[in-house]
Parts: structure tokens; C-alpha cells; sequence
């Protein structure tokens, strides 16, 4: 497998890497979150802006075609930063309308997408222990409008991210299909939000859905929301390695400046085994992570992408949450300090690590693809 990211990709990741670097400081980050929507307007006009947000979408619908690898590499810059912006749920959303959506849904949803105009986010979480693939929420047909058939959703959805701003929802429900994936607008009839704030600061939302019309995205039962978790299961695993690898670089520059016996804390065997122990665990984050895009790329055997981004999942929620617990521990008592930088990393991976199941959940759903060798949706 090819690690190297090619030019385009590079082009992203230093135009990312420059802008992240620019607009994401310690200061601009606790001024965001004391807003009233915990969400960085500006610097996400940026991103806009300078063409990366269209720049995962289809040639077709405006963008530059780079998909899951393009956002991957986005989405590292972004965690390195731990920038206040909700790309993860607003691209993989648009992803899956390129790919799903009719003629008018991409019209409707993709050049605001692009043009940083209307954001999307997705609807994927329930409470209790629910698989993603599986939701609770139903769907049942109800009719037509505008020619396209139209569905009453009945649900609740835990923790939306970033709903507030955002003017669509992707929605899973279960149908007597199979799962299937809905377009609902926020202020719809017969939707309720309970807005909820998260470890890393962020308002989420809490959908409560009786009879809420929305318009299918694919067809149930055709693996459009296989498709869908499996994106956001890789999307999360390229935050979580930039979160990581962000936490380590503050970790190295720490322990090289304070000193303690009359030398810097970087000489001290220990704790160079314990940022040791962090670097093999985020190269092993970002290998399978890219295993996971690789296996993900046209065109793919559906199980084994299941399995590699379950892989990368996994180490992005184990690894992820013990890299940046040792850092953190290895900062001493100004790493517990919620105005130091490096903080802010353990309360990302924090969160990540449980969002979509934590590692236990993972391991389980890994195991269930190994034992029956075959996608369960």
C-alpha cells in the first residue's frame, strides 16, 4: 500500500495545516467557546473560502473529487488544532448525497455545502446501547411530493453535533427494509431539540422526531447507512489522529523546556517511555486509518471496508483516549489546567473516543464481521 499522499492531497493537507495554524490560536479557541453556538463562523469561511470544503465533493457537483482521502487529510489538520468547526458531520453528510442524493437534493444541499453557505449535519447516535447500523428511530412511508416518495420519521436522536446553524439533517431510521437514511429540515413539524453541551465544549442536540416529514436519501435496505457509519467511523479516526499527534507536539516541547534535578524533563527514561509509547500508538492510529481508506476506495469489497474501518475506529478510540491520558499526565498538575492548550486534546479525545460506541463497542461489532464474514446491516 502507498503511503504517500500525492500532490493534491499535500496541496490540502499545507493549505489546511496554514490556515488551522493561523485562526485556530489557544486565544481564538476560548473565545469560541463562550459563543453562543460554540462554532468558529469565521475560520469555517475560511476553509470555504479557500476551496476545502468543496474540495472532498464531486467534480460534478462543484468540488475536486478528492472524497474520503481528501477529507481524511482535512480532518487530521483540523484535530491537530482541535479547531472549533464541525466538519466531520457536515462532509460526511455531503458525501453521502453526492453519492445518494437525487439530482435535487445534491442542488439543494452541495453548493452551500461548498460555498461555507448551509451547513449539514447527521443524525446518527440514540441513547442507550444502540448500534448506529441498527437505529430505533422508524421511518414509514407517506405518500409523495414533488414526485419523490416521503416518510414520517418517529425517534429520537442523541447528541446531533453542531445542529445550531446547520439547515439539514441526515437521519437514520429503520424501515421495513432495512435501515435507510432521511432528509429532514431542523425546524421541520414534529421535531423538538434539547440542546446539550459535550466534553470538548461543543452544543450538541438531542432530536426528538414524532411524524416528522423527510425525504429518503438512496433506497432503505440498499447499505446507503453501511456507507454512512463506515465514512464516520474513518472521519473520526482522522480527527483523533490529528488530536493525538497535536497533544504530543505540546507533550515534546513541554518536557523539553521544564526541567527538574537540573535537567530537562525530556532526558528522564520514564517519560521518554511514555511519549515512546504515544508515538507507536499514533503511527498505529495513522496506518489503519489509511488502511481503512484504501480499503474504502472504488471499488471495494463492502466487508472487508466494515472491517478496516472498525480497525481504525478501534485504535483511534483505544489508542486515541491512552495517548492523549499520558500526555496529559506527563504535563503534571498544569495538564489538569483547562486554560493550557493541551487540555483541550484530552477533552477531544475524550469525546471521540466514545462517540458511535467506545472500544468495547467496536471490538463486538469487529467481532460479529469476523465470526459471520459478511456485512450485517
Amino acid at each position: 500500500m502507498d503511503f504517500s499522499l500525492g500532490e493534491e492531497l499535500e496541496a490540502v493537507r499545507d493549505l489546511a495545516r496554514e490556515i488551522f495554524t493561523d485562526r485556530a490560536t489557544p486565544e481564538r479557541l476560548r473565545e469560541v467557546e463562550t459563543s453562543p453556538d460554540r462554532t468558529d463562523t469565521p475560520l469555517w469561511a475560511d476553509l470555504a473560502s479557500a476551496g476545502l470544503l468543496g474540495a472532498v465533493l464531486p467534480e460534478q457537483d462543484g468540488g475536486a473529487g478528492l472524497g474520503m482521502a481528501g477529507l481524511a487529510v482535512l480532518l487530521e489538520e483540523q484535530g491537530r488544532r482541535v479547531a472549533p468547526v464541525p466538519l466531520w458531520p457536515a462532509l460526511v453528510a455531503g458525501l453521502a448525497v453526492a453519492a445518494h442524493g437525487t439530482p435535487r437534493q445534491r442542488t439543494k444541499l452541495l453548493p452551500g455545502l461548498a460555498s461555507g453557505d448551509a451547513r449539514a449535519t447527521l443524525a446518527l447516535e440514540e441513547f442507550g446501547p444502540a448500534d448506529p447500523l441498527s437505529p430505533r428511530t422508524t421511518a414509514v412511508p407517506d405518500g409523495t411530493a414533488r414526485d419523490l416518495p416521503r416518510w414520517r420519521l418517529t425517534g429520537t436522536k442523541a447528541v446531533v453535533p453542531a445542529p445550531d446553524g446547520a439547515r439539514h439533517i441526515l437521519v437514520t431510521a429503520t424501515t421495513d427494509a432495512g435501515p435507510g437514511l432521511f432528509l429532514a429540515e431542523p425546524d421541520a413539524p414534529g421535531t423538538t431539540w434539547e440542546f446539550a453541551e459535550t466534553t470538548t465544549h461543543d452544543l450538541s442536540g438531542h432530536l426528538t422526531l414524532e411524524g416528522t416529514p423527510a425525504e429518503p436519501v438512496g433506497t432503505p435496505g440498499d447499505g446507503t447507512v453501511a456507507e454512512v457509519v463506515r465514512h464516520a467511523f474513518v472521519a473520526l479516526a482522522a480527527v483523533q489522529v490529528g488530536v493525538a499527534d497535536g497533544a504530543l507536539r505540546y507533550a515534546a516541547d513541554h518536557l523539553r523546556e521544564r526541567a527538574q534535578f537540573g535537567r530537562p524533563l525530556a532526558t528522564f527514561q520514564a517519560v521518554q517511555h511514555q511519549l515512546a509509547d504515544c508515538y507507536v500508538d499514533i503511527d498505529a492510529m495513522r496506518v489503519t486509518l489509511w488502511q481503512a481508506l484504501d480499503a474504502t476506495a472504488e471499488p471495494f469489497d463492502a466487508a472487508d471496508a466494515d472491517r478496516a474501518a472498525l480497525v481504525a475506529k478501534w485504535w483511534a478510540t483505544e489508542a486515541g483516549l491512552n495517548t492523549v491520558h499520558r500526555i496529559q499526565h506527563v504535563h503534571g498538575g498544569i495538564g489538569v489546567d483547562v486554560d493550557y492548550p493541551v487540555h483541550r486534546h484530552f477533552l477531544w479525545g475524550k469525546q471521540i473516543s466514545s462517540t458511535l460506541g467506545g472500544a468495547g463497542a467496536d471490538l463486538e461489532r469487529l467481532g460479529d464481521l469476523l465470526t459471520a464474514g459478511t456485512v450485517t446491516s
